[in-house]
């Protein structure tokens, strides 16, 4: 049932450079679960983003400071080994002990509208971030019924449906062999002002 999701995870290991690939249903849901696994607890990132990191931020309760820094594809949250790469999908663009999270929604890379991953080197903390995309379920038991205990996960995971599609697009974007940084004007998040609510 899951094989859809190995395929297309060993494709983008392949093309990545990456040893393990976790797949999720958009880059901020990895980002979020990232931040969840090395419970962190504040960064610092460039201010010209988009607006669903404020929100992850504020969602996890994460002390932020948004910087000046340019970028260009991906940058990283300093002081950690986390990577936003939305706008980069290259052959081997993965960088050994890094944790990098790919976005393939609107106007990605990868245009498959929705859908995102997370390339890493550490098989730990791969079945963590796996387990944590698909609700607390080890995927080698089947049905899931059978799992008798769950870390707290989220349903964050791809469809099979979508998987089926980011390959087929995967292989379009791979022999296309036009892997150019795609750019986005984003504004200076410091100008938004988020509202808590009470």
């Amino acid at each position: 049932m899951y094989e859809h999701f190995i395929d297309l995870e060993k494709d983008l290991s392949k093309f990545t450079g990456s040893p393990f690939v976790v797949l999720t249903d958009c880059c901020t849901h990895a980002i979020e679960i990232v931040f969840r696994l090395q419970k962190i607890k504040k960064v610092k990132f460039p201010c010209k983003t988009y607006l669903s990191i404020l929100m992850v931020c504020h969602k996890l309760d994460i002390d932020y400071e948004l910087t000046d820094a340019e970028w260009s594809g991906e940058y990283n949250f300093e002081n950690t080994n986390i990577w936003d790469s939305a706008l980069k999908l290259q052959p081997n663009m993965y960088k050994p002990g890094q944790i990098q999270c790919l976005s393939f929604g609107n106007g990605k890379p990868l245009d498959a509208k929705r859908g995102g991953c997370i390339l890493l080197d550490n098989l730990e903390t791969y079945y963590s971030l796996k387990m944590m995309a698909h609700d607390g379920r080890n995927l080698s038991i089947s049905p899931w019924q059978k799992q008798k205990f769950f870390p707290v996960g989220y349903h964050y995971n791809m469809s099979i449906e979508h998987s089926i599609n980011c390959r087929v697009l995967l292989k379009k974007y791979i022999d296309k062999k036009n892997y150019d940084i795609k750019i986005k004007d984003y504004p200076d998040c410091r100008k938004i002002h988020i509202i808590k609510s009470t």
